[in-house]
């Protein structure tokens, strides 16, 4: 469940020491220059995963300041994981500067000093990560700080994903699952920074999960492809077909299971969307990849306990 605090205040209000004092409680330490005669409102929600802190935060403009004063006068030692989500933040580290937009992520280690400004309201949400759990030296991270990474950047496409899902959903997710995601996203954290320092990902503990991640997302990109075969996504990700099983058997399936069910998936969504021109079950069916329409229907029963008919049905009822 989320702790939330929300304040909305006047030009010198008192509400807005409040607002301070609950981001030194939330975060580490901070100054906070806020705009002169303007309103301000803002929210922070945070969340507990198991040795993470996941916060959002949604406010107007302003700027956050990690002094080596108040570095000096406290020992906290966490790296940040910045996932940008609406507006515009600057990111200043390391004599680095990243400009994030909606979608990008940056780190910043609150051992040193940094800047955050933020010249619109925006909404931000971070993963706080205990800086020794992290396979990087304090030297690999400081080559990483204030870098805007991109959801289109190599492992960037699984990874951040991952971690924005996990913000989003994180009041909802149980401590016992918690404990697993955190450390799962720990994982993924070191494997893209251990891309981005140009070091092979084989050898992190996230390679494999942000393999698979990234196996998951292309099987969902080629779902209409009848050809989509477990040799076809062995070579397209340059691993053997006995690798590709050992990695689903994290998932208690297999390959080919997962594959059809995310078809069957795709295929109930569309059967239960109205629309002025209906196209017939098997031709759903062929649009996902399906070649033969009695063995869709005996895995479409399977799998939901009713037929594909019968499921349009209920759903145009």
């Amino acid at each position: 469940m989320s702790v939330v605090f929300s304040v909305r205040s006047t030009p010198g209000s008192e509400p807005l020491e409040h607002w301070q004092e609950e981001v030194f409680r939330t975060f580490v330490p901070l100054r906070i220059t806020l705009p002169k005669d303007e309103p301000f409102n803002g929210t922070i929600s945070t969340d507990l995963l198991g040795p993470l802190l996941a916060t959002t935060i949604d406010c107007d403009r302003g700027r956050v300041d990690r002094t080596p004063q108040l570095i000096a006068r406290d020992s906290a030692d966490y790296v940040y994981v910045g996932l940008q989500r609406n507006g515009l933040a600057h990111v200043d580290q390391d004599a680095r500067s990243a400009e994030l937009r909606p979608g990008n992520v940056a780190l910043y280690d609150t051992t040193r000093p940094y800047t955050l400004r933020f010249p619109q309201r925006f909404r931000m949400q971070a993963l706080q990560v205990p800086r020794p759990l992290l396979p990087q030296s304090e030297g690999d991270l400081q080559r990483v700080t204030a870098t805007a990474l991109h959801h289109d950047d190599g492992l960037g496409q699984v990874v951040l994903p991952f971690l924005q899902g996990l913000a989003d959903h994180a009041p909802d997710i149980t401590p016992t699952a918690a404990e697993r995601l955190a450390a799962s996203a720990v994982d993924l954290v070191g494997t893209l920074l251990a891309e981005r320092l140009g070091r092979d990902t084989q050898d992190t503990p996230g390679g494999s999960l942000a393999l698979l991640l990234r196996i998951k997302a292309f099987i969902d990109r080629h779902l209409a492809n009848p050809d989509l075969t477990l040799a076809f996504i062995a070579r397209e990700h340059r691993i053997s077909v006995r690798y590709l099983h050992r990695l689903f058997e994290s998932e208690s399936t297999t390959a080919a299971r997962w594959i059809q069910r995310r078809r069957l998936d795709a295929c109930r969504g569309e059967l239960s969307r109205r629309s002025p021109v209906t196209p017939t079950v098997a031709a759903v069916a062929r649009r996902w990849g399906f070649t033969n329409a009695a063995h869709f229907s005996r895995a479409f029963r399977a799998a939901y306990g009713t037929s594909p008919s019968e499921w349009r049905a209920g759903s145009e009822g």
